[in-house]
């Protein structure tokens, strides 16, 4: 069949996670729990940060960021998701399924990047505290931002320029809750074998050569942090935990999707689940409980409020 401007399927049906209601009651009561705590969480931890002087900090700073990220990736799906629980036929419009494709690689691919900026900012203070302030200054800061945002958005467009154009004629359903790019390529009705690859060859090739930046720098600066014996080491292995766990928790599915990406087993639903939904509430689980700064600051901000209600 040849490549046609114009789609014959107008929307897709989403399949969801289950057909039982009694499930998607629970999954709705669950989920909707996760998604308002994951949309606060990161919404609290950017007004600390912002309000508080003492967390003006090159961290900090890439730490709101990544909770603006987190925000964005807990809207782009997850609100369909929880109405779609109530509605037996699950569909999205063929232009809303190509902006969820576009919005999940967009906000992946950046929040890689910009976890790569954490590390080197952990590099930087760590490995060379004299030099910190003059090279991690609020210039570069702004640079690696933007250079994340960017490579994401490159990235999803790389994706979506093939995808928009396929030919769509049908079976329309995706087996998943959102429109994912490997479930939607195999709906067209061309051999996609060469775009198949292409998307393992692109997504594969910024999430591993991220991956292996990530264990190269947390590799030095551990193997620097065991060499010193200090008060102000123990606080820097703290925050490292906290970025290497958030890293091995985002990563791990990302890379296990990009391996056998279009090869689906029953688990891989309940996995999107997770790197959609639950990841984004990753962030400010780990970095609040585990920082004494910046549950200091929420406790100073706090207290702030409590006065003021009481004056």
């Amino acid at each position: 069949m040849a490549h046609t401007n114009e789609s014959m399927v107008s929307e897709f049906i989403l399949l969801g996670l289950s057909n039982s209601w009694e499930l998607q009651l629970f999954f709705f009561a669950i989920f909707s729990i996760v998604y308002v705590t994951s949309v606060l969480g990161n919404v609290i931890i950017i007004v600390i940060i912002s309000s508080d002087s003492h967390l003006n900090s090159p961290m900090y700073f890439l730490l709101s960021n990544l909770s603006f990220i987190d925000i964005c990736q807990s809207n782009f799906a997850t609100p369909k998701m929880l109405v779609d629980f109530f509605f037996e036929h699950k569909t999205i419009s063929f232009g809303g399924c190509m902006a969820q494709i576009f919005l999940l690689h967009s906000f992946i691919g950046s929040e890689m990047m910009l976890l790569v900026a954490m590390a080197y900012d952990r590099f930087i203070a760590i490995c060379k505290p004299l030099h910190y302030s003059t090279i991690m200054n609020r210039r570069l800061c702004i640079i690696f931002v933007s250079i994340s945002w960017a490579v994401g958005i490159l990235h999803s467009v790389s994706h979506l320029a093939f995808t928009v154009d396929l030919p769509f004629c049908g079976p329309n359903e995706v087996d998943s809750f959102f429109c994912d790019l490997p479930l939607v390529i195999e709906l067209a009705c061309v051999d996609t074998y060469e775009m198949e690859i292409m998307t393992l060859t692109n997504s594969g090739l910024i999430s591993l050569s991220c991956f292996l930046a990530l264990i190269v720098s947390y590799t030095i600066i551990l193997i620097t942090v065991q060499h010193r014996s200090s008060s102000g080491s123990s606080k820097a292995l703290s925050t490292l935990t906290a970025h290497i766990t958030v890293v091995i928790l985002f990563f791990g599915p990302c890379i296990y999707f990009y391996i056998w990406p279009f090869s689906r087993l029953s688990v891989d639903k309940f996995l999107s689940v997770f790197y959609t939904v639950c990841t984004p509430l990753l962030n400010p689980i780990i970095y609040s409980l585990r920082n004494e700064d910046v549950k200091s600051a929420m406790w100073k901000l706090r207290n702030h409020h409590v006065n003021s209600w009481k004056n």
